[in-house]
């Protein structure tokens, strides 16, 4: 693999790791530059899943096409039977485009997704990979005191920061 094939890896990465780079062509067929072969979507979704460091770029012109692509395995995905997101949820994420809270929505969303994902590897660290479904069906009596105070924490810390975002708008919950 040549120099060029790779890119540095984001900030929040190891900066000594490199970025697995995937070339999209005209054809919308995907090309992966690390093992020399057409990659599907799926394989793609798969190198995320895996935590896998990748850019994907335009082939003709070099252009960052990752959060395209992303955003078309999301789309999949929702397409595919159990969504994650809600229609009111979308149709209240489109209302933040084009105005002034725009960049901070983002940022909002990212860093309460990130701290669900901390949490998340913290429960699968301290009892296994099935350790946040079963948190979720034991009744709450049951459940460590640890873990239903971080939860708690969490979901006050989430509806105070939705209740702020929201009356900047004028939105009344």
């Amino acid at each position: 693999m040549t120099e060029q094939d790779h890119t540095s890896s984001s900030a929040s990465s190891n900066s000594s790791t490199l970025q697995r780079v995937i070339k999209k062509y005209p054809n919308r067929r995907l090309y992966d530059t690390a093992t020399s072969t057409y990659i599907t979507l799926t394989e793609v979704k798969q190198l995320v899943m895996e935590r896998e460091p990748i850019v994907v770029k335009d082939a003709k012109t070099g252009e960052d096409l990752t959060r395209a692509i992303f955003l078309q395995i999301i789309l999949e995905e929702e397409a595919g039977g159990a969504p994650m997101f809600t229609e009111a949820m979308l149709a209240n994420t489109i209302r933040f485009y084009g105005h002034t809270m725009q960049g901070h929505m983002g940022s909002f969303i990212e860093k309460n997704v990130q701290m669900f994902t901390d949490f998340q590897t913290k429960m699968a660290e301290q009892g296994g990979v099935d350790a946040w479904a079963k948190m979720l069906q034991m009744p709450n009596p049951l459940m460590p005191a640890s873990y239903t105070e971080q939860v708690q924490k969490m979901q006050e810390q989430m509806q105070k920061q939705t209740e702020q975002m929201m009356g900047m708008f004028g939105i009344k919950r």
